[in-house]
């Protein structure tokens, strides 16, 4: 039997927090949601599920304490990419000191796994540093590091692309990405909650498949029942789009991710880790047909 839980989940606002908030609920377990948005939609829809909403930032160390007390572990994710976020992500150690206390989380931006080497990709070194104040903390803690959401196939830069039958990604079409579904991420957080003793102190990277751009324009054809086609934007380009996401292009066409995706699958089957088929085969393709969507980061 797996032992009830109160949760404080960080941002259970966000996709990653609610997602994983939602799965907790609907598992027994009791969730208190800190959120710099309590009156938001999807604050009012997670109440109404069950969870206790509290409003505060990290920024606000009492305010983190106070959510904190009375709970048996902690879930942040915080990005960098928003105003003061590299910041908040850093603080966030400093909220709760209980020794007792599981910390556990993707501390910053899905894109995670192998922050924990020198890539010179600012948003993924930020990370690195944040990583170095959890372990150097007294708290008993997890980290999880996905690769790159699936889910940002429906980011607002994209949908227009699918909608005209294009892929476009600055990669070559023959360059290999790891991807994850949200919902392995969500499975695994929520298995690493529950089982904390075969998790603490360890970081593990995550990933559910790997495919060329080419390889997942078939796969989207097939799925979505449009002709999708994939466009390589020119290497040049990148430098269009800031000089932190050039950096990560760059590293993703020179080095990449690497987990081991059959040692994760032997290790944890219970996660029924997505293939990008079948993650795509689970996708509702009539939302081309409409407004524009933004499922993608966290």
């Amino acid at each position: 039997m797996v032992e009830s839980l109160k949760v404080l989940v960080v941002g259970a606002t966000g996709n990653q927090g609610g997602a994983v908030a939602g799965l907790l609920l609907g598992k027994g377990h009791q969730v208190r949601g800190l959120t710099r948005t309590p009156q938001s939609p999807a604050a009012v829809a997670l109440a109404d599920a069950g969870a206790e909403i509290v409003g505060g930032d990290l920024e606000d160390r009492a305010a983190c304490e106070g959510a904190a007390r009375d709970v048996d572990a902690v879930f942040a994710v915080a990005t960098p990419f928003e105003a003061g976020g590299r910041r908040r992500s850093g603080r966030a150690r400093t909220c709760w000191r209980r020794p007792r206390l599981q910390v556990f989380g993707t501390w910053c931006t899905p894109r995670w796994a192998s922050a924990d080497q020198s890539t010179g990709i600012p948003h993924f070194d930020s990370k690195f540093e944040i990583e170095q104040q959890i372990k150097a903390s007294a708290v008993p803690s997890t980290i999880v590091a996905p690769v790159y959401f699936m889910e940002n196939l429906f980011a607002p830069s994209t949908v227009p692309g699918l909608r005209e039958g294009k892929l476009a990604m600055a990669l070559p079409a023959d360059r290999v990405l790891q991807q994850i579904a949200v919902e392995d991420i969500t499975t695994f957080v929520v298995l690493a909650l529950e089982h904390r003793e075969r998790f603490l102190g360890t970081r593990i990277d995550i990933a559910g498949d790997e495919v060329t751009g080419e390889q997942a324009a078939d796969i989207l054809t097939r799925a979505s029942g449009r002709q999708i086609e994939y466009v390589e934007i020119a290497p040049e380009q990148r430098a269009a789009m800031g000089e932190d996401v050039k950096r990560m292009l760059d590293w993703f066409d020179d080095t990449g991710y690497s987990v081991e995706l059959d040692d994760l699958r032997r290790a944890y089957p219970e996660v029924g880790w997505h293939t990008y088929q079948e993650w795509a085969d689970a996708q509702d393709w009539t939302a081309l047909d409409e407004a524009p969507v933004g499922r993608g980061t966290a």
